[in-house]
This record gives C-alpha cells, sequence and structure tokens, in this order.
C-alpha cells in the first residue's frame, strides 16, 4: 500500500498531512505528489519518502494507483483548474480516476460546497484525514 499525497501551491496542508501521518507512524510509503517543486520540497521536508512535481508527476502516480492505496490532499486536486490554475485538467481527472481511495480535505478555498460537511479549522480536517488513513492502512494489513 502506499500514500500519494497531492498539494499545490506551498504544499502546506500536504506538509502538514505528511508530519501528521509520520507523527502517527504510518508503515506505507508516502510519495509527495506537488503541482510545483516547493509544493514536493515542502512534503519531502515533512518526511515523504519520494517526490516528484508536475503535471507528469501526478497523473503518472494516480495511474498506478490500485484500490488499496491512498491519494490524499485538499479537495481541490479533483477540480480542474482548481487552486489558482495549478491543478490541469489532466490532473484532476487522473485523481478522479485513479482506483486508489481518495481522502480529501475541505477547503474553502476551492469554489465547491460540500453539503454535510461541518465547518471546522483546517487542522482538525487534516486531523481527521490522518485518521481515515490510518484505519485504511489497519485494513488492509
Amino acid at each position: 500500500m502506499k500514500i500519494i499525497v497531492i498539494d499545490a501551491q506551498g504544499g502546506g496542508i500536504g506538509r502538514s498531512l505528511v508530519a501528521g501521518l509520520r507523527q502517527a507512524n504510518v508503515r506505507s510509503e508516502i510519495i509527495a505528489a506537488g503541482t510545483n517543486a516547493i509544493a514536493s520540497s515542502n512534503m519531502l521536508k515533512a518526511g515523504a519518502n519520494a517526490g516528484a512535481s508536475g503535471e507528469n508527476a501526478i497523473v503518472y502516480n494516480a495511474r498506478r494507483c490500485t484500490e488499496k492505496d491512498i491519494i490524499a490532499g485538499p479537495i481541490g486536486i479533483i477540480l480542474a483548474n482548481s487552486m489558482h490554475g495549478e491543478i490541469s485538467p489532466a490532473m484532476a481527472g487522473a485523481v478522479s480516476e485513479s482506483d486508489a481511495v481518495k481522502v480529501l480535505i475541505p477547503s474553502n478555498k476551492c469554489p465547491l460546497y460540500v453539503a454535510g460537511i461541518v465547518q471546522k479549522p483546517l487542522p482538525d480536517y487534516i486531523d481527521d484525514a490522518i485518521q481515515k488513513i490510518l484505519a485504511l492502512e489497519e485494513a488492509n494489513e
């Protein structure tokens, strides 16, 4: 099982997610896939096993996932042209079509409202995502 963490811009959400997973002693390989080198670098500094940047890296890694793998990141990674245009249609399509389980973190920076989601601070959403990933990892063992 592998965990692909995708983020854009400065990679702050991805960095927090990777750091939290490492702190929780996740055993799976974590691959940082940033839309740019800064996002990837920040996730690598937080403890990702490997990292790559750009559209091809995200599309390639998303397509290699199986149903046992996880793609995690802000909800914008499934929306073409979101995150100030950093998520290309090819990236959003590859993530959406991937066989991996998606663990998405809500954000008020995307033009998307998910009904039923209680408004919480971003760190609480990241903690929820970490707990879900840990449960999925345990279920796959």
